[in-house]
């Protein structure tokens, strides 16, 4: 029976470079509410690897070569975290078309690689495929299942490990679940009042007190996807070992739902009285109080500028995880055989 990717195999510098690139791609989808971490990692032809080496090290396995791997990877995704963090949600209400245009590309890029990795298809890896595709496109048409007012430390880490293995899954990202459970907008806050604190901004020092006071918001949050990301890794490489081509199929099937999930011509507009948003019922008298990054969104006639320029994007991010899934390649296919990954 074959392995799940062993973290001991040789990790070349070129196969590095290629973990830090989908590390900053998994940092910056992990910002965008509709799509994970987990979906870029695995288009980028890293996540095989990543569970692997995640696996081992929540295992408490400490040795060089997975933690080499995971650091190439969770560096970068830390700094494109945080440092975003701060701009994710100005940024999606200005040019939403214009990030989904580039993430759909970069997950249709790594279909192809996927595709490879599921041959000679069986039915169990088309059953999985349609699964995980359902389960995706359930997950992204979903309604909010609890108001932004209800808080404490049990739902805060409840929404962080719960986050967190959406992270590490592909297909809809953790910020959707942070967003549903009414925490995307104070985490991202929380995390940037973190960084103020910490290091100051605009010529300001930094602020104990300040940073002492978010801590507070983001350690339950943290614990929480500390927790997840240990029970998803050991199950994903337990699943990978005994079940790969079923698993693979599952996990290229969240990946197609997710792309769909993407369409760019889409904007958010604002609640109308009747509408529920985020568990709340809008009202004429509070409709105004609801902050845009909340707002339903709607599909748009996009101008013939805006589809070619979408088209471009898509081009551009399928070519990018294309010429990424080919560093530090040695010719296997992804999966319990993937061992460059």
């Amino acid at each position: 029976m074959e392995r799940a990717p062993s973290a001991d195999a040789r990790t070349s510098p070129l196969v590095l470079l290629r973990g830090a690139g989908g590390g900053l791609l998994m940092g910056l989808a992990s910002l965008v509410p509709g799509i994970s971490g987990g979906t870029l990692l695995l288009a980028a032809g890293v996540y095989p690897g990543f569970i692997g080496a995640l696996a081992e090290l929540t295992a408490l396995r400490l040795r060089l070569r997975p933690i080499a791997r995971l650091a190439a990877v969770g560096l970068p995704a830390a700094a494109a975290m945080v440092l975003l963090a701060g701009t994710a949600v100005g940024l999606l209400e200005a040019r939403r078309w214009v990030l989904h245009s580039l993430f759909l590309g970069l997950c249709l890029g790594g279909v192809p690689r996927l595709w490879r990795g599921l041959r000679p298809a069986r039915w169990g890896a088309a059953i999985g495929a349609a699964l995980g595709c359902g389960l995706a496109l359930a997950i992204a048409a979903a309604g909010p299942v609890q108001s932004a007012d209800a808080g404490g430390y049990a739902l805060s880490f409840l929404a962080g490990a719960l986050a967190a293995s959406a992270a590490i899954l592909p297909g809809p990202g953790g910020g959707d679940l942070l967003r549903w459970m009414g925490h995307y907008e104070p985490a991202l806050g929380s995390i940037d009042q973190l960084v103020r604190g910490a290091v100051g901004r605009g010529g300001s020092g930094p602020d104990l007190a300040l940073a002492l006071d978010a801590l507070r918001a983001v350690a339950p949050l943290g614990i929480g996807a500390a927790a997840g990301v240990v029970g998803v890794s050991q199950l994903l490489r337990w699943l990978l070992a005994r079940f790969e081509k079923p698993t693979l199929g599952a996990l290229t099937g969240l990946l197609l739902g997710a792309a769909v999930g993407l369409w760019p011509f889409q904007q958010p507009t604002p609640p109308e009285p009747g509408d529920v948003v985020r568990g709340r019922l809008v009202t004429a008298r509070n409709a105004e109080s609801f902050d845009p990054a909340s707002w339903p969104l709607a599909r748009f006639d996009p101008s013939p500028v805006q589809v070619g320029a979408s088209l471009g994007l898509v081009g551009a991010g399928l070519a990018a995880t294309l010429a990424l899934g080919r560093l530090g390649r040695d010719g296997s296919q992804p999966g319990a055989r993937d061992r460059d990954a």
